[in-house]
């Protein structure tokens, strides 16, 4: 065992390692070759969605004694979506960071990463993954639709509540209410954004148990998956089997199929592309296009639908949706409970036809991410084809640019704008470094004249994300950014741009020669940041296309710390 170059030791090194450690009461035997779980745990009242996982740690350190290990819970950062200034995406690789070095530097043989909210999952994987001892993941589970004014509602709702507030709609009072009842209980966004995208994600991906995903935080049956998670480690322990055995190339393709049914997160792109860095597998742009280009959209969801993530797993969860996508996936792909991802879901039932659709009969026909190139993106951009308009498909409209975010803020509800329904909202400098952190702005409230004529969506653009709980024909992780001089740094008011998704095009109609004109002009974003961590982000982060990690962070480390701390 690893944790035996700890605590199987005598004299001086070994009396410090466990002395210590007995002021917790733990008896000697324990120290006496027993699998050593660490319990790698998100919880913070800074981060709601995670505020449940000191019930969850307590039912897998249930499971780790039962089945004969030694549990030991240890926390690291944690990122709350909501909370966090000036985005949670600033901070993932900082986590990640964090979880590397507390899972090597410290005496444990394998680790269950507790994680809900959107960045806690990738940051604790791609941490994990750079170490590669035994790990596995438990999810906190979807919160329960919200009840407003008679139906269910869930994040997706905000952005429509934002806007019939903002257009006298919606009262105070109605806004305010609810506000109350759209998290009433506990767990993470109740639709398909980005928690449950990455949820599925560490399922599709055999790193969780069958149904991580779907159970709801507020059902007893997550507890129980906790508990079956701490045994399970301790089997894996003594089996071997590390996150660089599972996480193959078919994983990886595994997991772009099940995004592309679900309606999943665009931002499960940028987590995935860094998962694939930790653990050395190669993962591009062109890949996402090409696995989920053929993959309907089966789960009908919000923000692509109307149900929510609850549902989903009344209606059989995710192992009803791979048993359907098994012509489309890698079957025999090993998972974390020693069954291959076939194998999990050879029993799975569609309870709910209206929840989880066929591939004969899909829910839509279009799904998955496509993958811009042209002009304006060199290194790609994306789209979420079921979240958009159908009849801004294909569209072409003048620029309506907005410098930076503070731009946007003051200008975009000026009676004065130049802007109508058939622009392009054109939003810079809210990329990896330009913002710095690439935060949740691309889906851009529009226009409050353009609001006022009935219009509820146009073509966005931006080098920034998007919550995976929005919806609408917007463009998003333009790359290279804006900020390092990509060309949207240089579109001016005025300008042409075609938007062509069934071609993959995203074109800016200005001459090559303009456009070098127009570089001789740019000067790059000073931030102000000379010192600290956002220093050395803005310093090594990379581009969207490359999944927004550090430079000096891909691949891994291992797990041998070869120096005693005495």
């Amino acid at each position: 065992m690893r944790s035996q170059e700890w605590f199987g030791r005598t004299g001086k090194d070994g009396f410090i390692y466990r002395a210590w450690m007995k002021n917790q009461g733990f008896p000697h035997h324990e120290f006496e070759g027993k699998p050593v779980i660490g319990i790698c745990n998100t919880w913070s009242e800074l981060t709601p969605c995670n505020a449940h996982f000191r019930e969850l740690a307590e039912a897998v350190k249930r499971g780790v004694w039962e089945a004969g290990g030694f549990p030991l819970e240890f926390p690291v950062m944690s990122l709350g979506e909501c909370q966090i200034k000036p985005t949670a995406m600033l901070f993932r690789n900082l986590a990640s960071m964090d979880v590397e070095e507390s899972i090597r530097g410290n005496s444990i043989d394998g680790v269950i990463l507790l994680c809900g909210c959107d960045k806690t999952t990738p940051s604790l994987v791609m941490g994990a993954c750079s170490v590669d001892i035994p790990t596995m993941v438990v999810s906190g589970g979807p919160m329960l639709a919200g009840r407003f004014q008679g139906r269910k509602i869930g994040t997706s709702d905000l952005w429509r509540f934002a806007e019939d507030f903002k257009m006298g709609r919606m009262t105070q009072a109605e806004f305010t209410a609810a506000e109350a009842a759209m998290a009433r209980s506990q767990g993470h966004c109740a639709v398909m954004g980005t928690a449950s995208t990455m949820a599925a994600m560490v399922e599709s991906l055999g790193l969780a148990l069958p149904d991580n995903a779907t159970i709801p935080a507020a059902d007893s049956r997550r507890k129980v998956l906790a508990h079956m998670t701490g045994v399970r480690a301790v089997e894996l322990v003594r089996e071997g089997i590390t996150p660089s055995k599972l996480l193959t190339r078919q994983a990886f393709e595994n997991a772009i199929v099940v995004n592309a049914a679900l309606g999943g997160s665009t931002n499960f792109i940028l987590h995935l592309i860094a998962i694939a860095g930790r653990i050395g597998v190669e993962l591009s742009l062109n890949d996402f296009d090409a696995l989920s280009g053929k993959i309907p959209l089966l789960a009908n969801l919000q923000p692509s639908g109307e149900h929510f993530v609850e549902d989903l797993f009344y209606a059989g969860g995710l192992p009803a949706i791979i048993h359907e996508l098994l012509p489309h996936l890698n079957g025999n792909a090993l998972t974390v409970n020693g069954k291959t991802l076939a194998e999990n879901c050879a029993e799975a039932q569609n309870y709910d036809p209206a929840v989880i659709a066929s591939l004969d009969k899909p829910f839509k026909p279009e799904s998955g991410i496509a993958v811009l190139r042209g002009n304006l993106c060199p290194d790609g951009a994306v789209l979420k084809p079921s979240a958009a308009t159908p009849a801004l498909m294909q569209h072409t409209g003048r620029a309506v640019v907005f410098e930076n975010i503070d731009d946007y803020k003051a200008r975009i509800d000026d009676p004065d704008l130049d802007v109508d329904a058939d622009c392009v909202l054109v939003l810079k400098n809210v990329g990896p470094r330009g913002y710095p952190g690439m935060p949740e702005v691309g889906n851009m409230t529009l226009p409050a004249k353009v609001l006022a004529q009935g219009v509820h969506d146009m073509v966005r653009i931006s080098d920034g994300r998007m919550s995976g709980t929005g919806f609408g024909t917007v463009v998003l992780h333009v790359s290279p950014e804006s900020a390092v001089g990509g060309n949207l740094a240089f579109v001016q008011n005025g300008d042409l741009i075609t938007l062509d998704v069934p071609n993959r095009s995203l074109h800016l109609h200005v001459s090559d020669e303009e456009l070098a004109g127009r570089l001789v002009h740019f000067k790059p974003l000073d931030l102000g940041y000379d010192r600290g961590y956002v220093n050395l982000f803005i310093r090594h982060v990379t581009q969207a296309h490359e999944g927004v990690d550090f430079d000096f962070l891909k691949g891994g480390s291992g797990s041998v710390v070869r120096r005693d701390s005495h």
